[in-house]
Order: structure tokens, then sequence, then C-alpha cells
């Protein structure tokens, strides 16, 4: 397919990802068109006006990919092919169309770290030492005592290696032992996954999530991870109790980004983002997207992990991302499929709807891209979901001491009235969210005060501000539970307040000048900022 017929020129635009707003879709809870109570793709296309009526710049799919499912997608056999349970190849086709018509570019996830057990490149890699694709995975002999071959831990519980006996050796996985990890210092690896890209670039998407892109590579000397310093956090898996030091992050890394970003340039500059999985990503953010020559974008769990949203929390993100020219471009998500969603962690179930528009609110007046989950635009809360219902096996192996990713993950609602909130006919593969019919998109979509609403003005706000879009940003001296800044660009500033304390707070004296309020939520006004409450204002002329 022809990269030009695919990809109209409207959406040739340099730089469209700077500042852009991307709309994260999770397939299997979005849409199902036949029944079986799983999301597929043309029930995506079926649903795309929804989401262009929000505004936003792109799409971004988590994976739909050839799989056996242990991990939902993430384990993939066929880099180029599309699950069954999601369609084909030509509804996929369907869906790109459909979205450049409507003005949105795709984004589709890249998974370079690993593979499924079931991936012809592992399943020939097990079965010698010495055949072509001996080395694809990361392999190593077990200690003189028959243990693995270092301390490192699975972020799914357990050990990171799993015993082979067809090779007498381990193989490594940071993640379930069904997703073995590819040795992406091999040349001939890396050459493999970049003809997989292509495919997908040459059928026309515009950019790639690189998956735990910081996972990719591993020390070579394999060495112990050290024990993990004193954070006053509860630690729920043996990887908690780890610095990971040496299962990723490692220097190599550089090199192989670098080779993505030209292969991205191929294609005249299509977009790139990272996921940077971990604690204390702040490191490798800057270093994987400094310059022209690395990826565009990453973005880390600064707040998707967050169990307070907070002045500090905001100050300490921005602060890891430095403005000067050749400076890396933050990305920010305060939910995502691998999180429970924001409003539940922040907030108590009586106040998740003030909370859900002021976080709309700070989130679209970021420095930065932003991603936005499906069903964040209608202020979804974390479902509850029993241990008998639970699929996402890392929810069922630290059962009950994390929400797990189940609850994020349940399915969209559309119609209230409708079985199952019009999301399928069938029985759906998770239960809805308790409470999530009564905020389906046809109960919000003629509502002038609905988050819904909200979320299509603060995205059309950013949109026409540049400010919003690609300015500066400099945080005010104001004490907490009051968060200020503003976001400049050439003749334009913009002040955007927020009160996340417990009572209501006068104004600060920064408002002593004349100013109107563009967008304001939870009755904010120049005067007082009540609990839950938030503006954004520009200078009056």
């Amino acid at each position: 397919m022809s990269t030009e017929r695919a990809r109209p020129a409207n959406l040739a635009a340099a730089a469209w990802w700077r500042g852009a707003v991307i709309y994260q879709i999770y397939p299997r809870s979005f849409a199902d068109s036949n029944g079986d109570g799983i999301g597929d793709l043309p029930g995506i296309t079926a649903h795309l006006e929804h989401v262009a009526s929000l505004g936003v710049d792109a799409i971004w799919l988590s994976p739909f990919f050839a799989s056996p499912m242990r991990d939902f997608g993430y384990d993939i056999s066929n880099y180029c092919d599309v699950d069954p349970i999601f369609g084909t190849l030509a509804d996929f086709d369907r869906l790109l169309a459909r979205a450049h018509e409507l003005g949105l570019r795709v984004v589709i996830d890249q998974v370079l770290s690993h593979t499924s057990d079931q991936h012809p490149w592992f399943q020939q890699s097990r079965t010698s030492r010495d055949n072509p694709r001996s080395d694809w995975y990361v392999w190593a002999d077990a200690r003189p005592d028959g243990t693995p071959p270092n301390n490192w831990q699975s972020l799914f519980g357990g050990s990171a290696w799993t015993w082979d006996a067809r090779r007498c050796q381990y193989f490594m996985h940071n993640f379930l032992p069904e997703q073995p990890d590819l040795n992406v210092h091999n040349t001939a690896v890396q050459d493999a996954l970049f003809e997989c890209m292509r495919f997908w670039f040459d059928r026309g998407v515009d950019g790639f999530r690189l998956d735990a892109i910081n996972l990719a590579m591993h020390d070579r000397q394999l060495r112990d991870n050290p024990p993990a310093l004193p954070s006053g956090r509860q630690w729920r898996r043996p990887s908690d109790f780890q610095q990971a030091l040496h299962n990723k992050s490692q220097p190599e890394m550089i090199p192989f980004l670098e080779r993505i970003r030209a292969l991205a340039e191929e294609y005249g500059g299509r977009f790139t983002v990272a996921e940077i999985g971990g604690e204390r990503p702040e490191s490798d953010m800057p270093a994987y997207t400094q310059g022209t020559r690395r990826l565009h974008t990453a973005y880390g769990f600064n707040f998707l992990y967050a169990d307070r949203l907070s002045p500090a929390l905001v100050r300490r993100a921005m602060d890891a991302w430095p403005e000067p020219p050749g400076a890396g471009w933050p990305s920010w998500a305060f939910s995502n499929h691998d999180a429970p969603r924001a409003v539940s962690r922040w907030a108590a179930p009586e106040e998740r709807s003030p909370c859900a528009r002021l976080a709309l609110l700070l989130l679209l007046s970021l420095r930065g891209n932003v991603f936005l989950y499906q069903g964040e635009e209608l202020g979804l809360p974390q479902a509850e979901i029993g241990f008998e219902e639970l699929r996402d096996p890392e929810a069922i192996a630290n059962w009950p001491l994390t929400l797990g990713r189940d609850g994020a993950r349940t399915p969209m609602p559309w119609r209230a009235a409708a079985p199952q909130a019009g999301f399928t006919t069938g029985k759906p593969w998770l239960p809805l969210g308790s409470g999530h019919a009564e905020l389906a998109v046809d109960t919000q979509q003629h509502d002038a005060h609905s988050t819904l609403n909200l979320t299509r003005r603060l995205v059309g706000l950013r949109r026409q501000h540049a400010a919003l879009r690609t300015g500066t940003l400099r945080f005010l001296d104001t004490p907490e539970p009051l968060l200020v800044f503003e976001r400049c660009t050439g003749s334009e500033r913009l002040l955007c307040l927020f009160n996340f304390g417990e009572a209501a707070q006068p104004a600060p004296a920064t408002l002593a000048r004349p100013w109107r309020v563009l967008e304001q939520v939870g009755d904010a006004s120049l005067e007082t900022l009540p609990r839950w409450s938030g503006l954004i204002a520009a200078p009056l002329t």
C-alpha cells in the first residue's frame, strides 16, 4: 500500500504531535460489533465520530495483533496480522481510512521488548543453542546449584527466569513466562523488528507508541539488582524489593532509539512516543527524547500511580522536563489501561465528579502532549471487579493488594438504556462498571454541563490557544493547596489556577491585574477557589 495514498495531505503537517491530544482506545473494551462480548476493530470504526467530536488530534490503539492473549495482546505471536477476535487486516485498513477522513491520525502500539512464547521466532530459538535464531532471546545457563542466573524479578511476580529443558537453559521474561524477552542487543533482532514496523508504516499508520521500551535491553553481564532503597511505600511484588538497575534502561538503548527515529524519518517524520516504566523515569524520559535524532516524546507513571493529586506532584513532574532548546518534549496521562482510573485514586466516591472535571482542566493545561483514556471524557471511576471475575494475571497474582488493571478496562458505556450500555449484545468479557451506564455517552451528549462537553470545550480551548498547546510553563510562588502557573508564547499569556485542598481558598494576589475567565470548573472565580475547582484566565484587554 502506498504511504502517500494512505495518508491524506491534510494529515501530513509537520510537528502535528507537539502539544497534541491523543485518545487511547483499548480495543477489547471500546465497542463490540458482532456480539461476542469483545470489542473489535469494526466497533471502533463505527464510533470514531464520537472520538473526532472531542477535537483530539489522534487515536492510540492498544494491541490488536495476533496473540494467545495471556496478557491480552501484549504477548504478540505475529506482529503483522490482526487477531481474529478483533477482525482482519481489511478491517484495520477501513478503520485507518475512516480515521483519516475524520482528521484523526492513528498511532498503534509496538511491543519491541518481548514476544509471545508462541511466536515462530521463539519457537525456533528454544530448539537448540546453535539454530539461526538461537540468540534472538535472552538465554543463560543456570548457576552451579541449578538456580536462575541472577536475582531479577518479574513484574508479574516470581523470578524473571524460566527453565527450558530443550536448551537446558533459562530464558528471561520481565513479565509472564509466556512473554520471553527479545535480545534486542542483537542487530538481526532489531532488523526483524524494523521490518514489522515498516509493515504498518506502509499501511499508513501515523506513529508508534513503544511499549515498556526501557525494558528492551538488559545488562549483558547479568549482574544482580541491588535491594530497593527505603521509600515508605508498601512493597507488593517481589520486583518492588529491587532497584531495577540491570534489567532495564541500559546505555545501549540510545543507538537503538536513534535507529527507530531514523526509520520514522524515512516515512516523512512519523510520530514516536515511549512508555517509560518504573517509579523513577525522570532520567530516561529526557534522555530518550533529547535532540532531533531520538524519539519525539515520552511519558512515565508520574501521575498514573499517584494516590494523591497535589501541587508538589505536578511540580515534580514538570521539573523533570526543562525547556532549553534541544530538550525533550513530555507527554502526560492521568489514566490508562495499566493503572486504576485517576478519579478513584484521588477522590472519595462522593467527590469523583468534581475531581474528574478538575483533573481534565489540569491535564489539558499542562505543557506537553496529552493522552486521554477512553471513558475519561465521561468521568468514569474505577470499576470494582470481584475476584471470580478478574481476567488480568497481574491482578490475580497480587489480590487483594492492588486495584488491578481490570477495573480500568471495563466496557465503554455508549447508551444508558441499552443492554450492557450499548457495548455489546452478548455477555461482555468484563462486567460493566457499577454506575457507568448513568454516565453513558448518550446521557451526557446533550447536557451542556456534562463532563463530556467540558472535555470538548477544554480540547477546543487548547487547540485555540498556542500558549496551552506549545507555550512555556512557569510556576508562580503560591502556598499549597493552591497551584498556579502561567502558560506563555509570543504575546499570549494565560493563567491557570487550581485548588487541591480540603476547603475553599481565596484567590492569590497574582490576580490583582484584570483578568477574564476562559474556562472554569467547580465554581471557581477570580475571588474564590472552592474545593476541587480551577480556572484558566487571560488578561483583560
